[in-house]
């Protein structure tokens, strides 16, 4: 496997050497052995800590198993709270992705935050609540009669998860595909200053879709809110959504065309977002 490409980053351990002298130079004094100098971020409490990653990974990890059998349970007794636990099965594996497909194309970058579990603010947390309080309280409170008219807007219930499997599905691969392609290019924050090795990825996924992560996630979102059968949910995480990934891309693109000119100008005219009303 070859190394990532140089980003200005040493992300290697490093080794402190000390010359070698023969024993009995230097007045009977003996060299001593290379010592490791350890890297403070991958301490406990630092921002690439290895206790920290691997606590994250296990949690994520028992989350999407047990939620698995407990979906898959609940479809065999044609419960229809099945929803909630798909709903987390398919969150715990996003949240892993997220941080396993930086750690692999992008390593230096991949610190704690890329697990996206705590970086995306209050807002994000209380949208998967509002999520899957929505779903609860429609399934034990309200009547069948609500659900199903709540999906005729899909063609009815199975149209309607059969739809939102798919955006999950694709929605997911696509996010995945643009991280790893972009590799050291990709960050999780908006960069105001071009690093050094930072170029324009216009071949693969981006020779079609120019933010195909955005992409990604828009069509995610809807998709898992489509699988939960959440009307209001549906309708407040497209509009809210849409508005995020309107305002980024705009703000991302006036640095872009800074830092490449005419070269990205040209590249956003032969390709789209993906985005409705995203130009």
């Amino acid at each position: 496997m070859s190394d990532p490409p140089s980003t200005g980053v040493d992300w290697r351990p490093r080794r402190e050497y000390v010359p070698y002298s023969p024993e009995g130079a230097n007045n009977g004094a003996t060299t001593k052995p290379p010592r490791e100098i350890v890297d403070p971020a991958i301490l406990p409490g630092g921002k690439k800590s290895l206790a920290g990653i691997s606590i994250r990974s296990f949690v994520l990890g028992q989350v999407f198993g047990l939620c698995i059998v407990v979906t898959s349970l609940l479809l065999k007794s044609s419960n229809p709270l099945w929803r909630a636990p798909f709903f987390l099965t398919t969150l715990s594996l996003f949240h892993f992705l997220e941080y396993y497909i930086t750690a692999r194309y992008s390593t230096p970058y991949a610190s704690i935050s890329a697990f996206l579990l705590s970086s995306n603010g209050a807002a994000y947390n209380i949208a998967h609540t509002s999520a899957l309080a929505e779903c609860l309280f429609t399934r034990l409170v309200l009547s069948e009669r609500y659900v199903k008219l709540a999906s005729l807007a899909f063609g009815g219930t199975r149209m309607q998860i059969g739809l939102g499997l798919v955006l999950i599905v694709v929605g997911q691969l696509v996010r995945s595909l643009a991280m790893a392609h972009a590799g050291t290019n990709f960050t999780h924050t908006v960069q105001s200053r071009r690093r050094e090795g930072h170029t324009l990825v216009k071949d693969g996924i981006y020779s079609i879709l120019r933010h195909p992560s955005y992409f990604g996630f828009f069509w995610w979102g809807l998709g898992t809110q489509m699988v939960l059968g959440n009307a209001v949910c549906f309708v407040a995480y497209a509009i809210v959504l849409w508005k995020f990934f309107s305002s980024r891309i705009q703000r991302e693109e006036k640095f872009l065309i800074g830092f490449f000119g005419k070269e990205y100008i040209e590249y956003r005219d032969m390709t789209r977002v993906g985005i409705p009303f995203i130009s």
